[in-house]
């Protein structure tokens, strides 16, 4: 009958017995649930940057432009020239008078626009 008893495992003074080895704690549920969220949020932010290839972001060599629009009229301009990112805000007033006219654009009735290119001088 020797062999049927339990023996007594010590790790770091706790007995076997003890609150921390039991099974039937309900806190052990939670924290596993707990990892595997954070391994599908892990997971889905891997997809995400892959569907919509922002893998550009991270690669050094890479040449990347991003233009912002607020719902104020006020732009931001990101470009990502290899490892040198530069930031620029962009208002209506800010940016008046440092273009040239390219053309015309006209929207159609079915919704369509049209450009138009002026003629080179």
């Amino acid at each position: 009958m020797r062999y049927l008893q339990r023996k007594r495992i010590r790790q770091a003074g706790k007995a076997f017995g003890d609150p921390a080895f039991r099974d039937d704690d309900p806190m052990t549920g939670v924290a596993n649930l707990f990892d595997i969220g954070l391994v599908f949020i892990v997971g889905l932010l891997m997809t995400l940057m892959g569907v919509f290839r922002m893998q550009d972001l991270f690669d050094q060599q890479s040449k990347l432009t991003i233009v912002k629009q607020r719902e104020s009229g006020e732009m931001e301009i990101l470009v990502k020239d290899g490892a040198k990112l530069t930031a620029t805000k962009v208002t209506r007033e800010a940016a008046k008078g440092m273009g040239s006219r390219l053309g015309v654009a006209y929207r159609l009735k079915d919704g369509s626009m049209v450009y138009v290119p002026d003629e080179k001088q």
